[in-house]
């Protein structure tokens, strides 16, 4: 078990950040269709490895590191701009489901070497 036990960690703190996000989504009575259409938006940034492995994977972790949406969210909330808001917590609840899943930040090397394992 305690050779498992990293990778359980992070998959439960993937379900606690898609739970936390869609329940605050929910309890902000924000509109369920816009977080259908967008909620797979970030893995557009796969794009980047038509330009090879390194260009994909920076574009690939840049969409799906939580420190953009976590900013964003946070500005949207002391702006007062529920649209940031809404993009961030969907963004979050992305990145929650794929840590969950198994899918990580990705190496330079190729899309299947990730930091929670390989895919």
């Amino acid at each position: 078990m305690s050779q498992r036990l990293p990778r359980f960690l992070l998959r439960l703190e993937g379900l606690a950040v898609l739970v936390g996000a869609l329940v605050v989504y929910g309890d902000a009575d924000f509109g369920w269709i816009l977080l259908f259409v967008l909620v797979l938006a970030p893995d557009l940034s796969m794009v980047g490895y038509v330009r090879g492995p390194r260009i994909g994977a920076l574009c690939y972790d840049a969409a799906h590191t939580e420190l953009l949406p976590i900013a964003l969210g946070a500005a949207g909330v002391v702006g007062n701009a529920e649209t940031a808001t809404k993009i961030a917590l969907i963004w979050l609840a992305h990145i929650g489901g794929d840590r969950l899943l198994g899918y990580g930040l990705k190496y330079p090397t190729e899309f299947k070497d990730t930091h929670l394992q390989r895919v």
